[in-house]
């Protein structure tokens, strides 16, 4: 007959209590399987890199390129996990970082020289975030339909402005950032503008009454209702800080670029509903983390550029995003199963 395994003493002999179990041990037991998958797949990823194109994928500029094409699609994901954690979806942020683009870089925009290209970015953003949310929370409409709306309104404003035209950014101010010498540290100024988001989503998310209660809305909006929580105007920030996020995304992308064109932010919806799935984000709502997205966004971002370096066809590209979300699902619905 088996003895019962007695639990852990400490020197003295006594069982430690809860509050005295040290941190670190704690810190485990917290962590997230998800996320720990997650990084394991993102380091796979990265040897791969580096056992077929050493000398290439290795390189510090291109390690530099690699997160520097992560930062705009990145910054729209943060947005778009809040708008899906709370039980919603946004078709329309590409088509709003598109106009957006081309909106601040109008001739008449450059005359107000950075602070009016951002500006005008940011405000377009949060334009489009309003109408959104509006129709949303206060018109009863449906998010897919209310957000698709406004991907065909916006690209169609986009194309309008720019009359199928690249609008090329003067201001060497805003174009200086994209190069070398005002890297920080080695560390490109779009990226560090990414990791500012990131903190400030997850310390929104998991610091404030603001994130508890758009886990709420999306868990039971219901229930949220009865718990005193205004449903129709926690739907409304939410969009309208998707919407701020893709007015910064779109500022970055003219820097990246240099240019404004009504091309911009193709598929970022797709990408960026992706990239908040395979890091946890629940597409019914209720559950997500800013960490797994942005890890979401960096396993997208290095795919292509294996892809890329190795000279394989988008075709394929595609094809194995597509397994890879699927695989994510798939892994989602086993552990709601088992919980």
């Amino acid at each position: 007959m088996t003895q019962p395994v007695s639990p852990p003493r400490d020197s003295t002999g006594k069982v430690p209590s809860a509050a005295e179990t040290p941190a670190w041990r704690a810190v485990l037991f917290r962590a997230d399987v998800r996320t720990l998958s997650l990084f394991g797949v993102l380091a796979v990823l990265i040897l791969i890199g580096g056992l077929t194109k050493p000398d290439q994928f290795l390189d510090t500029r291109n390690l530099q390129l690699v997160l520097t094409q992560a930062s705009v699609i990145g910054v729209v994901t943060v947005g778009m996990t809040f708008v899906i954690i709370s039980g919603g979806i946004d078709l329309s942020v590409g088509a709003i970082v598109a106009l957006a683009s081309v909106w601040a870089t109008t001739v008449a925009t450059q005359e107000y020289g950075f602070a009016g290209i951002l500006f005008t970015a940011v405000l377009v953003g949060l334009g489009c975030g309003l109408v959104n949310g509006v129709l949303i929370a206060y018109g009863g409409m449906v998010p897919f339909i209310a957000t698709l709306a406004m991907l065909a309104s916006a690209r169609g404003l986009a194309l309008q402005i720019t009359d199928g035209r690249t609008q090329i950014v003067t201001i060497d101010s805003v174009l200086d950032l994209g190069e070398r010498d005002s890297y920080v540290l080695g560390i490109p100024p779009l990226v560090l503008v990414f990791a500012a988001v990131t903190v400030v989503g997850w310390l929104v998310l998991n610091r404030t009454t603001f994130g508890r209660r758009s886990v709420a809305v999306g868990g039971n909006a219901e229930a949220a209702r009865l718990a005193g929580i205004d449903v129709r105007r926690q739907r409304l920030y939410l969009y309208l800080l998707s919407g701020l996020c893709c007015g910064i995304a779109a500022f970055l992308l003219i820097v990246l670029a240099g240019s404004g064109q009504n091309t911009n932010g193709n598929l970022y919806e797709l990408d960026a509903i992706a990239a908040a799935i395979i890091g946890g984000t629940l597409l019914t709502g209720g559950r997500g983390t800013i960490v797994g997205s942005v890890l979401g966004v960096l396993i997208f971002t290095t795919i292509t550029n294996i892809f890329a370096l190795n000279n394989l066809q988008t075709d394929v590209q595609q094809i194995a995003k597509g397994a890879i979300i699927v695989a994510a699902v798939l892994v989602q619905r086993r552990t709601a199963s088992t919980t």
